[in-house]
């Protein structure tokens, strides 16, 4: 294993080389050509180029280690970049078989396999698409072509992105209340659609603020009395299906079993799927809304009469080297519980540990406790204000750290009513503040919990 790289990394220089060469071996086959002279570039050139991007990179926090637990980030697994790059090699493109027929039958395979995952059985219809934002907005648009003229309701709490699509759609957005937990307000919802302003739910199965997952079988259950269409984000949370078994170790099973009767779900595998970025996924339980996005093309769909992705997507092309890098990492890790599971759990039970740690504290609170691998705990003080300044002290502390000791942490905005309701007894001095936020989705982080929490005390200022 290469210092400081994920398992597996070792390998990845000789794959990559083995690729290149099978790759050309393939493209010699149709036989030699010589290269137009524009194309061509000096070596010395490319080198110097190289060597300054090689510098410029390193313009960036380190995502890939233990001790980088701020946002949503870490590297790709080595399988997913030796998938990319061997597919880059061929570019295709998985917008029509046409463009890319061994990475659209690739990208058939794992959407059939993340379908399956979720309880999509006997039928679905879905694709990958570029992120969850654009896979959130296909799943809006259907939802607004089954339900012209009607809103959209989601978690007060939810991503910004549904708001956002829903306003690219020119649909009417409703925020649904949260209860303590930062989950959906069920009473609230039912109220809400007692209204019949609403045509869709979406349900979130784990926020991107605060890891909270709604309760989606309630939400399903009361959504249905009211004929209304429920989709689920699983973008952040949804490889957590694999481990939703109620143990200590997993997490809540009733809210992600619940999704297999839902409408549609969005899901990202360049999170927890360790893909790189550019890899989302869109899936409808009924096949039969690819009505809404037929259209013919009449250079596109000519050497076959089957369905051709792009004939269900709100985009048209997209990189086939994201499905080949999903297909071969699945091949490694499948979406079984001792599969892909097996690296979710240690960042689950990372989140319970370091949150044990926190409530043994004297020097820290737990803001709530984690429904997934997201932690959010704050600095114990009396007024918001302290909290705040408190919690920006230690983020800029850690990161002010020689790289080897350095801490990357997150802040995540709170208000003193949401303090309140918490059970928190801050005084509201100022209208919000800052509390400290701690994304472990790296298995290593189960490991490093001790040390991160120490690191959290030594760096935190004495109190006023």
């Amino acid at each position: 294993m290469l210092k400081g790289m994920p398992a597996g990394a070792a390998d990845l220089g000789r794959q990559l080389a083995v690729a290149v060469e099978e790759m050309a071996a393939w493209m010699g086959e149709y036989g030699g050509f010589a290269t137009h002279p524009a194309l061509e570039v000096d070596p010395a050139a490319l080198e110097a180029a190289t060597a300054s991007l090689r510098s410029r990179l390193r313009d960036n926090y380190p995502f890939h280690h233990p001790r980088y637990a701020g946002q949503m980030l870490k590297p790709p697994h080595p399988a997913a970049v030796i998938g990319y790059l061997t597919a880059m090699l061929v570019n295709p493109n998985n917008h029509a078989l046409d463009g890319g027929p061994a990475t659209a039958a690739m990208e058939k395979e794992v959407v059939a396999q993340l379908a399956a995952m979720f309880g999509f059985r006997d039928a679905h219809l879905g694709h990958l698409t570029s992120s969850g934002t654009i896979a959130n907005l296909e799943a809006l648009f259907v939802a607004r072509e089954t339900h012209p003229g009607k809103a959209i309701a989601h978690s007060a709490d939810a991503h910004y992105t549904h708001a956002r699509m829903a306003h690219v759609l020119g649909v009417e957005a409703l925020g649904v209340p949260t209860t303590p937990s930062g989950a959906m307000d069920v009473g609230a919802l039912e109220a809400l659609l007692a209204s019949g302003r609403v045509g869709t739910v979406v349900a979130t199965t784990g926020t991107t603020g605060l890891g909270a997952v709604d309760p989606v079988h309630e939400i399903l259950a009361i959504a249905r009395q009211h004929g209304v269409r429920v989709h689920v984000d699983a973008a952040y949370g949804g490889f957590f299906r694999l481990i939703a078994d109620d143990t200590p170790g997993g997490v809540a099973a009733a809210p992600f079993a619940a999704i297999a009767g839902c409408d549609s779900v969005v899901i990202d595998p360049h999170k927890h799927g360790l893909q790189p970025y550019g890899c989302g996924a869109v899936l409808f339980r009924d096949p039969g809304v690819a009505g809404h996005y037929l259209h013919d093309s009449p250079y596109t769909y000519f050497t076959s009469d089957e369905l051709h992705l792009g004939e269900i997507s709100l985009e048209c092309s997209r990189a086939g080297a994201a499905a080949a890098a999903l297909w071969l990492t699945l091949r490694l890790l499948p979406l079984t519980p001792d599969g892909l599971g097996s690296v979710l759990r240690p960042g689950r039970r990372a989140a319970l540990a370091w949150a044990a740690l926190v409530e043994d504290s004297d020097a820290l609170d737990l803001y709530q406790p984690p429904a997934l691998d997201i932690l959010t705990y704050l600095p114990a003080r009396g007024r918001l204000s302290e909290v705040d300044a408190a919690s920006a002290a230690v983020l800029a502390r850690g990161m002010a750290l020689p790289p080897d000791e350095s801490l990357h942490l997150a802040t995540y905005t709170v208000t003193g009513a949401a303090l309140a309701e918490r059970g928190h007894r801050v005084e509201a001095d100022v209208a919000n503040g800052r509390v400290l936020r701690s994304v472990l989705m790296k298995p290593e982080h189960e490991a490093a919990v001790p040390d991160l929490h120490a690191a959290v005390l030594s760096l935190l200022p004495d109190p006023v």
